[in-house]
């Protein structure tokens, strides 16, 4: 499980890499009316192309024609706890809509979003409906993904403007990531189980041997920073440790403890 966790996060690192090329298109992005931005994003689905929509209500409109064209499947990745319930709302009839036609849906979210009341309803309606939704303690990031052929993705200094990626080798890699994460997640309950309980308190430990701050702890697992702190302290609680320093030393003395013995590539097998 660790391994698969630390190829996780090799895959986060990668995936910011993208950042230079994301920025460089959010620079020269144009702005245009809401019917050309589809008729635009129609005529370059066979381009290529990395597109950046700057204004919400567009991202939106492009989402809402993907997916009216959408046949087959759909993957989100939805970071940060329970979603907002205008979102929601909007969200709900679209995905029921496209369940309704055959289309596979599989949603991401972190284990916090099992205490959201809207995140809870929205879930039991699409999962009556056929979707899938399963949780992961940490994820790598916002995502939508139609067909395996478009994924709009978030611009990191625009919380209104999305990325819209349409090159099959990147889309083909973000898919790749969604699958990896998909096996290490959890079904969707309204209620932490052991292993979600676990996954959260190894990543929290995890942070927390990095020296990791309880504000970016909070919200990398997408919980309040009280409810963060809570978890820190009974972890401390749970080590003996005294202090933050002492907890993070004696983190990284079990985490070496419970490495694998390093092997001798040198020595002869028999």
């Amino acid at each position: 499980m660790r391994r698969r966790l630390e190829t996780l996060e090799r895959t986060r690192a990668r995936l910011s890499s993208l950042i230079p090329l994301y920025e460089e298109t959010y620079r020269r992005g144009a702005d245009s009316g809401a019917v050309e931005v589809v008729e635009a994003h129609r005529r370059g689905a066979d381009s290529g192309a990395v597109e950046v929509v700057e204004a919400r209500d567009r991202v939106m409109l492009l989402i809402s024609d993907a997916a009216a064209r959408c046949t087959q499947e759909v993957l989100t990745v939805q970071p940060g706890g329970g979603r907002p319930p205008g979102y929601l709302e909007r969200a709900l009839p679209r995905d029921l809509e496209m369940l309704g036609r055959g289309v596979r849906l599989q949603t991401l979210y972190q284990h916090t979003a099992r205490y959201s009341p809207g995140t809870q309803e929205y879930v039991r309606a699409v999962s009556a409906a056929g979707a899938e939704v399963r949780t992961l303690g940490e994820l790598f990031g916002k995502m939508l993904v139609f067909d395996r052929a478009t994924a709009f993705l978030p611009v990191w200094d625009n919380p209104d403007a999305a990325v819209v990626l349409r090159e099959p080798s990147a889309v083909a890699f973000l898919c790749s990531v969604f699958a990896n994460a998909w096996s290490l997640a959890e079904p969707f309950s309204a209620s932490y189980t052991a292993t979600t309980s676990t996954q959260l308190q190894d990543t929290i430990a995890g942070r927390l041997a990095d020296g990791a701050k309880d504000e970016l702890i909070a919200r990398r697992l997408g919980m309040s920073l009280r409810t963060c702190r809570r978890h820190i302290a009974e972890l401390m609680d749970d080590l003996g440790a005294e202090s933050r320093f002492q907890a993070g030393y004696l983190l990284a003395l079990r985490s070496a403890s419970a490495a694998p013995p390093a092997t001798d590539p040198h020595r002869a097998t028999t």
